[in-house]
């Protein structure tokens, strides 16, 4: 192992620069360890969205899905019905989501700039994708502008790191072990959005009405200790980098203790962390 274990963040990077070539890096390491676990907010999404309608009503809705990463809530859309529009600003991730879904329009683009017309979509969704952006706020006005009247809108956010165990452990492994302040790029805080006061006052800054916000259990289920670490290690931008950045015996000793922790997880030889998102639903 080097002294740094992938090429260290430049400081002077933008947020959103960061993000990005996070994203363009991580791609594979998101969809094999992240994939399962953020798959778990899909279903609940797309009721908040679709709310009774049929299969046969929903052929002509149009649905946006923003911040898609490997496709699967687009994936998931198409099947009920949606006609599926898909954007992220990681040429990687639309590669992966190409594979993963053909059938579905995939583009680049950028959540604080659509590139839509006012009024182009009835649905949005956003799974996870709010807590990656330099300006939220302008994205969630660019949601609401381009999402019909009356048009719905769910997202999801993790919920705070008491409920979101791996990422307290993870985060207090490198406090007790490393160095929080690795020179990189600092982004709006990463848990805003967990307050429901938070979110529900951001939505309905943007121009939302009716918001409605629940939290959804959830459980991680990983085969082995070190693989707690190495999902993030390998599979996410922002903590990830944080770990990314560590000189090697910090992060050996980040390693071991996050693997100690996976071990108190352990039932009947898989490791089950309990997860906890924040799920947030909107009117335009």
């Amino acid at each position: 192992m080097a002294d740094r274990e992938q090429t260290q963040p430049i400081a002077s990077q933008s947020f959103k620069e960061f993000e990005h070539e996070g994203w363009q890096k991580v791609a594979d390491g998101y969809h094999d360890h992240f994939g399962s676990l953020t798959r778990q907010t899909i279903e609940a999404m797309l009721d908040a969205v679709a709310g009774d309608a049929s299969f046969e009503s929903l052929k002509t809705k149009s649905l946006l899905d923003i911040a898609t990463g490997p496709g699967y809530v687009a994936q998931a859309a198409r099947e009920r019905g949606f006609q599926v529009t898909a954007i992220d600003f990681s040429g990687e991730m639309i590669q992966r989501a190409r594979k993963l879904a053909p059938d579905i329009t995939f583009m680049e683009g950028d959540a604080e700039a659509l590139s839509f017309a006012d009024r182009s979509f009835d649905c949005l969704t956003m799974n996870f994708g709010l807590l990656h952006l330099e300006h939220p706020e302008k994205a969630l006005q660019q949601a609401f502008r381009v999402t019909k009247p009356g048009g719905k809108m769910a997202l999801t956010v993790w919920s705070t790191p008491d409920k979101a165990v791996a990422f307290q452990r993870v985060l207090d492994a490198v406090k007790a072990h490393g160095d929080a302040s690795v020179p990189i790029p600092v982004g709006p805080p990463f848990f805003r959005f967990s307050a429901h006061d938070e979110m529900r006052k951001s939505l309905m800054a943007a121009g939302f009405s009716a918001v409605e916000i629940t939290e959804i259990p959830m459980t991680w289920s990983l085969q082995r200790e070190e693989d707690l670490f190495y999902a993030f290690f390998t599979g996410t931008p922002r903590t990830g980098g944080l770990l990314r950045a560590q000189e090697k015996a910090k992060l050996d000793l980040i390693r071991e203790a996050v693997a100690a922790c996976a071990s108190e997880y352990k039932q009947n030889g898989c490791i089950k962390i309990p997860m906890s998102s924040v799920l947030a639903s909107a009117t335009a």
